[in-house]
Order: structure tokens, then C-alpha cells, then sequence
């Protein structure tokens, strides 16, 4: 963050100044919520949760170096005292990022945001420093985290947000005014909270409607090959750039295949030119997550060949999405296990046939959250995709929508025998254990809660385990 003093801090966010001797000293560090990551010169956000409360925590992180924390009642070391920590943390931040001449970047969407956003933090990061959010922290809370962790240095701040109702994104562009907003696409992940996809595309829509008038330098990003999507033109007086494979793109793909691996290949074509890309990420779906990057790269000022040379440079900076291990035996090992909907179940069970070619494949797939009253017939078509796609094996893990998507690949099957369904992850890494032979693909996947990467961090162990017994 930006050096501000304490007497500075407590004028933006309305707070109050607690056991602090000399209000003059700076906060050089981070702006932190977790304990354990506190450094000399941070501030410490003490958030009550529903298990921990932060300001319990209070002399231990100035004992480690905190300058002060963020609180909401005094804590008999140096704080500052607000009437309510998030709202606080979101006021510093709307602060900080007004303070910088950064260039912000925010994307939503149903899908892919958090591959989509690491592969712009890639692109960008090659032009200028850049700062983005890590992992999937795109919330009321670690949106303003984020952003606060940007400095006088950086030239791009990519923020990904996150809606899980109407307004939801409109508070957090308050905090943060994007000048480029990308929308990816409108699926059905949280469907269930937000009663159906077009209330979904009006939260997501929200984006655009915050961008400054295309005559101040403001962007809009839309994906041209889904209607909702690019119909938020007409929300917006940014100036509109269309992604996608549809002809009417400004930034499109053509001649798009995947390698023998499963990795996309294709030529990137822009507003200025056109160059040739060959993905280190795996599936077919990364395709229209580059296009995006490249637009918004574009929109910045990058050549074709400069963003075509970092989209075939860049990995997977969030862990276990479409994480691949290959195993000293033979088995590759398909960690994506991070969150699941049907649209991103889809693209991984495109991506696991691909990748599985003349191998045998296996589908280890539990519940995806959130659906409402499609849940059964999204878990069933799933499942039946599953066996359209000559996976060898669905094993579907869990409670009653793991059976909904056992049985959907069941009817889909001729035998019978193209799934099974079986009760917890440690069940699945049995029945792994015993059937898997080298050479197999073993695709991994579910919404977050269900917890599946335990089923791929065991199979990724047991073939290690397997070599140092040899």
C-alpha cells in the first residue's frame, strides 16, 4: 500500500484513534485480515467470523509488527476504531486507488473470471508492473485487499468480482472504478440464488454501467458469442470491443484445434494484426478466456505478437484448475477440483476427452452448488455427457446429486457399466487405487464445498508412494 499515516487512515475511513502515542507514523505494509501474514508496517483488518474473531488477535499482531489495527471496539493496542471493518476497508481502498494513477481492469462472469484474470495479470505483467487478485478473492472483503496492495509502481490493477446477487457488483466498483470492465459470459453458476440467467446477465451488467464514457478513456470487453453478454452494449457508453470466435469480433480466433495433449492452438487476430497462439493451459475453453486477455491486452496498447508471445508463455497462477500431473507411472492426474458449474464441468469433461485420446479416462465429478430447481436435470445432463464423450469411467462422488449424475450416465450408458457411484472422496481413492493403470487420465472436479482435491492430492501421493517402493 501506499505510506499513509495513522492520523491520515483514521480521516478516510471516520475512525477514531485508540492507544496510538504518535499518530504520525505510516503504515508501509501490507493491509492484512489473516494474522499469520502480518509484516512490520502492516494494518491489521480485524473481521469477527464465524469462528474467529480478529480482534482476539490484536497485541499478538503488534507484537509482530502491525502498526495498528482496524477495529471495531478498542483493543488496548494502537487502533483505529470504526463502526464497521468492512465498510472501512472498502472507504481505504476507494482511497488508495483514487491516490494512483493505475489503470484498473475488472472482470465478472458466470466462468472462468479467475483463469481469465491470471492470464491478463500475465499479459499485462509484460508491459508494466501489474497487481491482481489471488486466487478467487473477489468479495466485499478481498476486492479491497487487493487493491490496497497496489503502490506507486503499479501501472495495472486487474480485479476479478464476484456477484452472488443483485447490487453485488455495483458496491464493488464503487469501491474500485474500473476504466476497462471485461464480462466473460452469463451461465447458470449461482443460478439458484439469483433466480434465473437474465437476472444473472443484470447483475453481471452492472459492470459496464460503472465505466467511464468511451471520450474518458473507458472500455467495455464483451464476449460476442454470447447474447446476453454482448447485448450490455447497450448499458454502457464506454467504447465496446467484442471477443470471441464469432466473425463479428474486433479480437476473434481462427483455425482453432487442440494439440495431441489437449492444449488450444490458434491464430489470434486483432484490430492491428494477427499472430499465432499455442496454449500451455489444457481445454478448449481457455480459447475464449485468451481472446478476453488479449482483448483487454490489446485495448492497452499491445501488439498482436506481443500478447499472442505471452498467452503461449503463460500458466495457471490458481491452484487446482485444470492442475495436471503426470505421474512417474504412467497416470495423469487432472486437478479442478476449485469450484464446479455446468459450464465449467463441460469444458473439463471436453478437455479430459481431448487430453485422453487412445487412453482411458476417468470422470471423478461431485454436486454442483447452487442450481435450484435445475439441479437435477444439470447434474443428469452432466452425466450424460460424460458418456457421449467416451469417458471410460464417471465415478460421481457424494449424497443425492452425485447420484443424479451417476444415473444420468447410467441411462446415457449402453452397459451400464460407463459409471458408478460412491459415497466420499475416500471411497473414490479406493476405487482409484485398485483400477488405475498407467497410462490413464483421471479428471477431478466439483463445487467447492464437496472438497474433491483431497481424491486428487491422494492419487498424486500414491503414485509417488508407488515409484519410492520400487
Amino acid at each position: 500500500m501506499i505510506a499513509l499515516s495513522l492520523a491520515e487512515i483514521a480521516a478516510v475511513v471516520g475512525g477514531q484513534t485508540h492507544d496510538i502515542p504518535d499518530t504520525s507514523v505510516q503504515v508501509t505494509g501490507p493491509v492484512v485480515r489473516d494474522s499469520r501474514e502480518v509484516v512490520p508496517g502492516s494494518l491489521f483488518a480485524a473481521f469477527v467470523g464465524e469462528r474467529v474473531d480478529g480482534h482476539d488477535y490484536a497485541r499478538q499482531v503488534v507484537e509482530a509488527g502491525a502498526v495498528a489495527v482496524l477495529a471495531a471496539r478498542p483493543v488496548g493496542v494502537p487502533a483505529i476504531v470504526v463502526d464497521d471493518v468492512q465498510t472501512a476497508l472498502g472507504a481505504l481502498a476507494r482511497h488508495v486507488v483514487g491516490r494512483l494513477g493505475t489503470t484498473l481492469v475488472a472482470l465478472t462472469g458466470s466462468a472462468g473470471k479467475t483463469s481469465t484474470k491470471d492470464l491478463i495479470a500475465q499479459v499485462l505483467g509484460r508491459k508494466a508492473p501489474t497487481v491482481f487478485t489471488p486466487g478467487s478473492l473477489n468479495n466485499e472483503i478481498g476486492l479491497p485487499l487487493t487493491a490496497l496492495s497496489a503502490t506507486e509502481e503499479t501501472r495495472f490493477l486487474v480485479l476479478e468480482m464476484g456477484a452472488r446477487g443483485i447490487g453485488h457488483i455495483r458496491y464493488l466498483t464503487g469501491l474500485t472504478p474500473p476504466r476497462i470492465g471485461l464480462v466473460l459470459n452469463v451461465g447458470s453458476a449461482h443460478i439458484g440464488e439469483f433466480g434465473g440467467r437474465e437476472q444473472i446477465a443484470q447483475a453481471k451488467g452492472e459492470l459496464v454501467e460503472a465505466l467511464p464514457p468511451a471520450s474518458e478513456g473507458g472500455a467495455a470487453i464483451l464476449n460476442a458469442d454470447d447474447p446476453l453478454v454482448k447485448a450490455m452494449a447497450s448499458r454502457t457508453q464506454a467504447k465496446v470491443v467484442l471477443f470471441g470466435e464469432s466473425a463479428e469480433a474486433d479480437v476473434r480466433a481462427e483455425n482453432v484445434r487442440l494439440t495431441d495433449s489437449g492444449q488450444p492452438s490458434f491464430r489470434l487476430h486483432t484490430p492491428s494484426g494477427a499472430s499465432d497462439v499455442t496454449m500451455r493451459l489444457y481445454g478448449e475453453h481457455h480459447v475464449s478466456n485468451a481472446l478476453a486477455a488479449a482483448a483487454v491486452a490489446h485495448e492497452l496498447g499491445m501488439s498482436a505478437e506481443e500478447i499472442a508471445l505471452a498467452l503461449s508463455e503463460a500458466g495457471s497462477l490458481s491452484r487446482w484448475r485444470m492442475e495436471v500431473t503426470e505421474r512417474p507411472d504412467g497416470v495423469t492426474i487432472v486437478n479442478d477440483a476449485y469450484n464446479a458449474n455446468p459450464e465449467s464441468m463441460r469444458a473439463a469433461l471436453r478437455a479430459l476427452a481431448a487430453m485422453g485420446k487412445g487412453r482411458r479416462t476417468w470422470a471423478v465429478l461431485g454436486k454442483m452448488a447452487e442450481l435450484g430447481d435445475e439441479a437435477l436435470a444439470e447434474h443428469d445432463a452432466v452425466g450424460r455427457l460424460a458418456v457421449r464423450l467416451n469417458v471410460s469411467k464417471l465415478v460421481a462422488v457424494g449424497g443425492i446429486e452425485a447420484s443424479w449424475l451417476q444415473l444420468g450416465a447410467y441411462n446415457e450408458g449402453s452397459w451400464g457399466e460407463e459409471s458408478v457411484h460412491v459415497s466420499d472422496a475416500q471411497a473414490a481413492v479406493d476405487l482409484l487405487r485398485s483400477e488405475l493403470r498407467p497410462g490413464d487420465v483421471v479428471l477431478v472436479k466439483a463445487s467447492r464445498s464437496v472438497g474433491l482435491e483431497s481424491v486428487a492430492q491422494a492419487l498424486v501421493e500414491a503414485g509417488e508412494g508407488e515409484v519410492a517402493a520400487r
